[in-house]
């Protein structure tokens, strides 16, 4: 469905979340299509979630799926895109690597709970954005109350200074807003945090291209 709706109307979908098969294995996967549509990459969620909060909630999403093993970021007609799944986000290294590997936008298909969401939802969207001075975007599933598992909502596009661009409340929506990338250099020229850096110190490990680098 997502492949023919990207091809007929000229445009490229980053396709939310699904149960992927492979093998013996489940995997929780968002489908990246180009606007002839065909599949240019998917995107394997790294960072399971497991949590347990008392009295609140409690989730163990390993029992069921395998944690993919590879970063993605696909090229496409829209940018250079970086793609994680809803708790991918906690995980500013992630992030930091696609930014590292050029990406002008990374989105995140996620579904914070009601616990998590008031409290970390828009944080962590604006932190991955300001850290990494590029443009974050997120969707949510629409809350449905009577659901086993009910979502925060509020599916957002944020700017690489922290500004939300867009947003929508907790019910279905669509949001319809432009990116600037020119604003990414603008910002980065005004705060040098590239440059300013201490690889002495500190440095970022891009351990999938080490491991091209060495074969």
């Amino acid at each position: 469905m997502l492949s023919e709706v990207a091809r007929s109307k000229g445009i490229t979908i980053v396709g939310g979340s699904i149960s992927e098969r492979s093998g013996d294995r489940l995997y929780n996967t968002c489908c990246i299509f180009g606007k002839d549509g065909e599949l240019k990459a998917k995107h394997r969620k790294i960072h399971l979630f497991d949590i347990d909060i008392p009295g609140k909630i409690s989730f163990m999403e390993s029992k069921t799926l395998t944690a993919g093993n590879t970063p993605t970021i696909v090229d496409t007609d829209v940018g250079r895109i970086g793609i994680g799944i809803c708790y991918d986000i906690r995980f500013q290294e992630l992030a930091m690597l696609y930014a590292a590997r050029g990406a002008h936008l990374i989105c995140y298909p996620g579904a914070f709970n009601m616990t998590t969401g008031p409290l970390h939802w828009e944080l962590l969207q604006r932190a991955r954005a300001v850290d990494n001075q590029l443009f974050v975007a997120t969707c949510s599933p629409a809350r449905d109350i009577n659901a086993g598992y009910v979502a925060w909502g509020h599916s957002t596009l944020v700017a690489p200074f922290g500004e939300i661009v867009a947003t929508t409340d907790h019910e279905e929506a669509t949001i319809i807003a432009d990116i600037d990338y020119s604003r990414i250099e603008e910002r980065r020229m005004n705060m040098p945090l590239e440059k300013q850096r201490h690889g002495d110190l500190y440095q970022l490990v891009d351990v999938n291209r080490l491991d091209t680098e060495k074969h």
